[in-house]
């Protein structure tokens, strides 16, 4: 171990396939003095016994990005490194049993298209033809994706790592890292250890927690948050079976299993719903290459199925039952990027069974995120900067990976909630909303109320693509938000108090809109990149000269003050997350200002608190703070209390309340709401590469502030006009649901996807916002044409506005 260096740009830390793919990739944009470390042989936690499937579609248009980028780059690897990688396109094939399971695949299958990759829809008999094993009599229908694919994962990681070593990089197997110094923000090393009992220290510009299932551990001694937990993963290969040649790639998620021809034989490999956590009490030491014990009980069921499935099954032998870890995260979605409490720790672990896929993307992504110091395009999916502290717990973490393994396959209903798991963050207003009905949801860990629930009603979830139990319940809501009075719980959203004699020029820099207003005062602005991307959409509520409340999504909390805080420098800002400290009551409809009159002496009218201004009130026999904004299109307050006083409060709004026919609300009541006005989402609607102008967002950024982070990407794009449009649609038929990622057509013709989707109650009709491009084009030339939306393959007429629906000139909040 004589010639590992002492110093080092970057030191990767394990050798799997993900390992493997960020060297190769750094080293392909030139980097030097790059040195991975593998504690025993590359590929021996976890890629040596993946399945190898490689599938193009993913849940969002980036991801499937990265998934398509894997499958061109393990096709061009045995040509530029000499190492086969086995990669064979050979299609691949999900069938449905139900139809609740067709409308999954068929939408998905839409979404294909608005991705670009090719997919067809075909026949139980077209199934047949194209599988002649299969036992089709309750096969409802299929989806094809010709260039789907298969490898093996080994030689692709070998030939990633070929890859890197012909430009440069230095791997070392057999090397522990040991310890990581840190000062500050930063890891400044890395301690390590040979199995031949050498060791030694690299001083290191950074470093990349590539450690699979060990990746909670690295984490942990780099001071950053990595949830993941390994659970044990099945799978069968049969005996050779005579005449079986080349299949495409097989999935029945009703079934739980996915197969694969490989040889001449049979894999049939599961995602069964509840998974068994592994590795509670830690890793062995002597971990390399290892299997867990076989479990048939815990296997059987799915093998019952299969053998009625693929009858030739049952008179193969067994050739390896295999059981062996995987690491799964708590929402299914990989850990990529800038660990939020560091400022030189990169993150690409937990995988979640689908790491061979996304590897090459992945790396690639992350390589280049390295590079620039930006995001190359929207990652938010993966960004491990939307982890929740708490999710490390490892209690909580063995009680989800239950779950979570087995959603893989589950049906993807939308609004599905998770199962495990669940209580942990709970607002001040938690039991008394579940005293009147409340059905939880839950988001970042927090539990809120997303529909209540009528007397007598079961106050649960019953999932489907079609309108769900709930729908009634969220229609009423949505009436009394337009026609009367409602009243939600947002204290989940995340409130960052900025403070401290630097704050006004501090936010000026990272806000487009002007903060340089009287206390008071709340405006509505987004942080933007250099490229007029937004980085984050939020309100800030000057409290007084030197102090701040940026109020952000619940989701992006962390992320929002992250951005921050990666931007003080030497300014003389401090900034405290207090999102615990107050909960948040809206109370919204044309009778808000007539509530909150009954319940405080305080001056509510347009003179006194005019929209965008917050005052601090008497309610009840307490104090509170009232801001004038409204995120549903109507006339409104968001009543902040501290969490002492909560209680009583929405004891005294809920009992006025009944003399104004007050009606409690939920999450999905505001989605509604919001669409229908055209509020734009963060995550789905605007995101890191979209930018501002184009998000029909240009009124909340003042160019004539000097020195803001987007400035001049935003006079740039003024200048050189915009290429797309973010469009308001409306289906004509009141009867098929949006949701995200619908096809839009424009004159018969692809051209882009919903963003985000919802049902419009009060305009009729399912809505969705979508970009459009539009470069040359007017406003004018945009909504001349006619525009059509595709829903599960169904093309369904939609009218599209670039103004709100509803309200268009925003009467109704400033009234």
């Amino acid at each position: 171990m004589n010639n590992i260096p002492q110093k080092a740009r970057v030191v990767i830390i394990g050798g799997g396939v993900v390992g493997c793919s960020v060297a190769y990739h750094l080293t392909k944009l030139g980097w030097q003095d790059v040195v991975l470390l593998e504690r025993k042989q590359l590929t021996s936690g976890t890629t040596w016994h993946a399945a190898g499937l490689i599938a193009q579609l993913r849940a969002t248009a980036n991801m499937t990005k990265l998934a398509k980028y894997s499958q061109e780059l393990y096709g061009a690897l045995e040509e530029e490194t000499g190492v086969a990688t086995g990669f064979k396109r050979v299609g691949s094939i999900t069938v449905a049993l139900t139809e609740e399971r067709r409308e999954e695949i068929f939408r998905s299958a839409a979404m294909a298209r608005a991705f670009g990759v090719d997919v067809e829809e075909i026949t139980p008999a077209e199934v047949k033809a194209k599988y002649p094993h299969l036992n089709t009599e309750d096969v409802v229908a299929g989806v094809y994706l010709d260039k789907d694919g298969q490898g093996d994962p080994a030689n692709i990681a070998l030939a990633l790592a070929k890859g890197a070593r012909m430009r440069g990089a230095l791997i070392r197997e057999r090397v522990k890292v040991t310890g990581l110094a840190r000062r500050g923000r930063r890891v400044t090393g890395v301690d390590w250890a040979g199995e031949d009992g050498s060791a030694g220290h690299i001083e290191a510009e950074m470093i990349v927690n590539c450690a699979g299932m060990w990746g909670r551990e690295v984490g942990r001694m780099a001071g950053t948050n990595v949830p993941l937990q390994a659970c044990e993963h099945f799978y069968i290969v049969s005996e050779p079976i005579a005449g079986l040649t080349q299949l495409p790639v097989l999935r029945v998620p009703d079934e739980c299993a996915y197969y694969k021809e490989d040889a001449g034989k049979m894999m049939l490999g599961a995602f069964e719903p509840n998974a068994k956590p592994w590795g509670m009490a830690g890793i062995p030491e002597s971990f390399e290459f290892d299997q867990l014990p076989e479990d048939f009980d815990h296997f059987e069921p799915i093998l019952e199925w299969a053998v009625n499935r693929m009858p030739m099954l049952g008179e193969a032998g067994i050739h390896t039952f295999f059981n062996g870890p995987e690491s799964f995260t708590p929402d299914d979605a990989y850990h990529l990027g800038l660990a939020p409490e560091m400022d030189n720790v990169w993150v690409a672990a937990g995988f979640n069974s689908i790491g061979i896929q996304s590897a090459g993307g992945a790396g690639m992504a992350l390589a280049q995120w390295m590079e620039d110091g930006a995001k190359p395009f929207d990652l938010g999916d993966v960004d491990i900067s939307r982890m929740q502290p708490f999710q490390g717990n490892k209690r909580y973490l063995f009680e989800r990976s239950h779950e979570t393994l087995g959603l893989l396959y589950a049906d993807h209903f939308p609004y599905r909630q998770k199962a495990t798991a669940r209580g942990v963050r709970r607002s001040p207003f938690h039991s008394q909303l579940l005293d009147h009905g409340a059905v939880m949801g839950e988001l970042a860990g927090w539990e809120r109320a997303n529909w209540f629930a009528n007397p007598g009603q079961d106050r649960e979830y019953a999932y489907s693509w079609k309108r769900q139990n709930w729908f009634d319940n969220t229609a009423a809501e949505h009436r009394a938000i337009r026609t009367g009075v409602g009243m939600y719980d947002m204290s989940s959203f995340g409130k960052l108090r900025v403070e401290g004699s630097g704050a006004e020029a501090f936010l000026n820099h990272l806000c487009g809109a002007d903060m340089s207003v009287p206390v008071g005062r709340i405006v509505y602005t987004q942080f933007l990149n250099a490229t007029g991307g937004i980085e984050a959409d939020v309100t800030v509520t000057r409290l007084s000269e030197t102090a701040y409340l940026v109020v952000t999504p619940a989701a992006t909390r962390l992320a929002d003050e992250t951005w921050l805080r990666r931007h003080i420098g030497e300014r003389a800002v401090v900034i405290t997350d207090v999102t615990a400290g107050e909960g948040v009551l809206a109370v919204m409809g044309p009778k808000a200002r007539d509530l909150l009159q009954a319940v405080s002496p305080n001056d509510f009218s347009n003179a006194a608190n005019p929209f965008g201004t917050a005052q601090d009130i008497e309610l009840g026999l307490g104090l509170a703070r009232v801001h004038r904004v409204s995120y549903v299109g109507e006339l409104g307050w968001e009543v902040y209390v501290s969490a002492d006083m909560a209680a009583h409060a929405f004891e005294t709004l809920y009992a006025a309340g009944q003399d104004h026919g007050l009606r409690l609300c939920g999450m999905h009541m505001m989605d509604s709401c919001r669409i229908e006005k055209g509020f734009r989402h963060f995550g789905h609607d605007i995101t890191c590469e979209d930018h501002v102008l184009e998000a029909g967002l240009g009124f909340a950024v003042k160019t004539d502030k000097p020195d803001f982070i987007g400035r001049d990407a935003v006079l740039r794009k003024r200048e050189t006009g915009l290429e797309r449009r973010l469009v308001q649609f409306r289906l004509t038929d009141p009867e098929p649901m949006l949701y995200h990622n619908e096809p839009v057509l424009r004159d018969g013709r692809i051209v882009g996807f919903l963003s985000s989707g919802a049902y419009g109650h009060h305009l009729g009709g399912a809505m969705g916002l979508g970009y459009v491009p539009c470069k040359g084009e007017s406003a004018a030339e945009v909504l001349a044409s006619s525009y059509e939306i595709d829903v599960a393959g169904m093309r369904v007429r939609a009218e599209a506005s670039l103004r709100p629906m509803y309200d268009p000139r925003s009467e109704r909040v400033k009234v």
